[in-house]
């Protein structure tokens, strides 16, 4: 006895799913891909007035080791740094007797110096209410302003670098030359980031403060 003929809607029923699955599984890493480069940028700096290290975000270390690369490069006559952020609570904590073992600024001065760069131009920014890459541009910018200069480098971690970017631009647009360096040391993967827990966390928070920013831009909130 033949087999029974299967239907031709059940076949398709069966294979569509597979079909589809194989298709998601193709485009995916190109998509993915493509997720992880939009959110970097990284120019070719000429001879600034400094090198602004970016205390927002994540992975701290790796912008120090840049912004003393590209002070060695002769790319950049000072570093700037900035922040001893309080909380409520660590005000708080300080009116009742809270004092920190060392100055905020203390590991970074020490990575920059060992790094090759001079104390005398390392430039230190206290910025205690900076909570964002916003609010940090806006203090940081004015002093860099109050000081004469024209044209900044500013690094970051590679996820943060053209969002970071975009932000100082459009603050400073007619007052600042702005290049955006991505640190090199960052562990950031645009072409295998899917692959990662931790970078997955990164580049969701990115792109949703990217949403947020223009939700703040649209709505004036």
């Amino acid at each position: 006895m033949p087999p029974k003929k299967v239907p031709f809607y059940r076949r398709v029923l069966v294979l569509a799913p597979l079909a589809l699955m194989a298709f998601v599984i193709l485009i995916s890493g190109s998509l993915f891909r493509i997720m992880g480069d939009l959110i970097v940028v990284n120019d070719t700096p000429s001879r600034s007035d400094a090198v602004v290290v970016l205390n927002s975000g994540l992975e701290y270390y790796p912008r120090l080791i840049q912004a003393a690369d590209l002070f060695r490069r002769g790319l950049a006559e000072h570093v700037v740094i900035n922040g001893n952020r309080k909380t409520d609570s660590l005000r708080e904590l300080e009116r009742m007797g809270f004092k920190r073992c060392c100055p905020w600024d203390s590991d970074s001065v020490s990575i920059l110096t060992m790094l090759g760069v001079p104390e005398v131009n390392i430039i230190r920014i206290s910025n205690e209410d900076a909570y964002d890459t916003v609010s940090e541009a806006e203090m940081v910018g004015r002093e860099l302003i109050g000081r004469n200069w024209t044209t900044v480098i500013i690094t970051t971690s590679k996820f943060h670098s053209r969002r970071a970017k975009y932000i100082w631009q459009k603050a400073y647009e007619e007052q600042l030359t702005i290049a955006a360096v991505s640190a090199k040391t960052d562990p950031y993967d645009p072409d295998n980031w899917w692959r990662d827990a931790r970078q997955i966390r990164w580049v969701l928070a990115e792109y949703g403060a990217w949403i947020f920013y223009w939700w703040k831009e649209i709505t004036g909130i």
